[in-house]
């Protein structure tokens, strides 16, 4: 499993990377793992509000439908509608094409608040 160093997480399985004064947001490696085959995406649309620990969208795998939850709370900017017609991307590449949505936090320092890569990790192991 991928831990990027330069991410950070909540125990939701959810990522954050701050780019630019925007947060881009997808899930985990681990999380699409525990998923299994993505078969489709629902995103928030661009200009809804998100709020950390609230549900932003879903993602619905052979095994599963589950909630995604907003690591950061602010305004929508973007949202990957490749994954409409590509939700393997979540599979493939988590941390790359993969990505959700980019959020414009209205709080950066809920940032902060979430693990790092060492942290997630050692979450994953307790939880496993």
């Amino acid at each position: 499993m991928l831990f990027p160093e330069n991410l950070r997480y909540s125990k939701d399985h959810e990522w954050a990377r701050l780019e630019e004064g925007r947060i881009l947001v997808g899930i985990t490696d681990f999380a699409q793992q525990q998923l299994g085959d993505i078969v489709y995406v629902e995103l928030p649309s661009p200009g809804e509000r998100v709020e950390a620990g609230r549900s932003f969208g879903v993602v619905e795998s052979v095994k599963a439908v589950s909630d995604l939850l907003a690591p950061v709370s602010g305004e929508v900017l973007e949202v990957n509608k490749g994954l409409m017609e590509h939700p393997e991307w979540v599979n493939q590449d988590p941390y790359g094409k993969g990505w959700m949505i980019w959020v414009k936090a209205e709080n950066p320092s809920e940032l902060e608040e979430l693990l790092d890569a060492m942290g997630y990790e050692a979450f994953i192991a307790e939880e496993s």
